[in-house]
């Protein structure tokens, strides 16, 4: 179930959204009854960007070992059409 908790909750029952994190749900907090952030766990927190982690590791090995260098325009036409599901 989504938790979804004022942000005066972190302050005030820590404990609490402590515990709903570390069982591994977000808790998403608001502020003035918007949403102002989400708490995750460290481990769920490294679920999701390790393997960002590790691509721009690779993406800086490769970079260092070619002279090709490409523009910006380049690096997002060569995405879209990749997601497009066109050959590149």
């Amino acid at each position: 179930m989504i938790q979804i908790r004022p942000v005066s909750d972190l302050r005030n029952n820590f404990t609490s959204i402590e515990k709903i994190v570390n069982d591994g749900s977000p808790v998403y907090l608001t502020k003035n009854g918007y949403g102002s952030m989400v708490v995750l766990s460290l481990e769920q927190y490294s679920r999701l960007t390790d393997s960002i982690e590790l691509a721009l590791d690779e993406a800086d090995r490769y970079a260092a070992s070619t002279p090709e260098r490409m523009t910006h325009d380049e690096v997002f036409s060569k995405l879209r059409l990749a997601v497009d599901g066109k050959q590149i």
